[in-house]
């Protein structure tokens, strides 16, 4: 007898021009479309790219996904930060509790996600391949970009990093602030709760190593 599979639940942020579809379980694995159905359908699309990061992560992630697999569980309304790219609001799902066990398997994706970006970085040319009007950041500024991002982040969940750190520090002080469980509530001094900060940090990292890669190659 053929067990059957456990539907992955989604929650999905819109405006009117922008629909964003995120996995509750799997952080990072979130993808953007001009509807409800094109954001499912580029969610699947990028299912076997993120389950190499799973995977490097140790996790256990479904193989041979359909849209059948996935199970709307939530709809937000999205704001200037889902129009411009960005899944930008926290959900209710964001807010529950998270054990130890769940903070660790958070912070390991996300540590994951890093290395990857680290990879697709050192492979990658320096000077990626323009848009058709010859737009677009080169492989240094986009990982800088990144970088600043996360710096801005870090304050997002009660970290205040020195001018001066390095990225390795900061980025050691946010795995701290992962692995450590939560009552879902928004982190000690800052404004995101856990399972939303690891969304949004995997997410973006994931989401430019990916952008690197796919312009990595001048003849794609």
């Amino acid at each position: 007898m053929t067990r059957e599979r456990r539907r992955i639940p989604v929650t999905l942020e819109s405006v009117d021009t922008k629909v964003f579809a995120s996995a509750l379980d799997w952080p990072g694995w979130s993808r953007g479309g001009r509807t409800e159905q094109l954001a499912l359908e580029a969610l699947v699309a990028q299912a076997a790219r993120y389950a190499a990061v799973a995977s490097r992560a140790g996790q256990d992630f479904p193989v041979d996904l359909t849209l059948d697999d996935l199970d709307v569980v939530e709809r937000v309304v999205g704001d200037g930060s889902t129009s411009f790219g960005v899944p930008g609001r926290v959900t209710e799902a964001d807010l529950r509790p998270v054990t130890s066990a769940q903070a660790n398997r958070l912070a390991d994706i996300l540590q994951t996600a890093w290395d990857t970006l680290g990879d697709v970085v050192a492979a990658a040319p320096a000077e990626l391949r323009k848009g058709p009007r010859g737009g677009g950041r080169d492989r240094d500024k986009v990982e800088a970009h990144v970088e600043d991002a996360e710096r801005s982040y870090a304050r997002s969940i009660g970290l205040r990093p020195a001018r001066d750190a390095s990225m390795a520090e900061v980025r050691a002080d946010v795995m701290t602030t992962f692995r450590l469980g939560t009552d879902g509530s928004p982190l000690p001094g800052g404004t995101w709760p856990l399972r939303y900060a690891a969304r949004r940090f995997t997410w973006h990292v994931l989401d430019h190593a990916w952008e690197i890669k796919d312009k990595s190659d001048p003849e794609a």
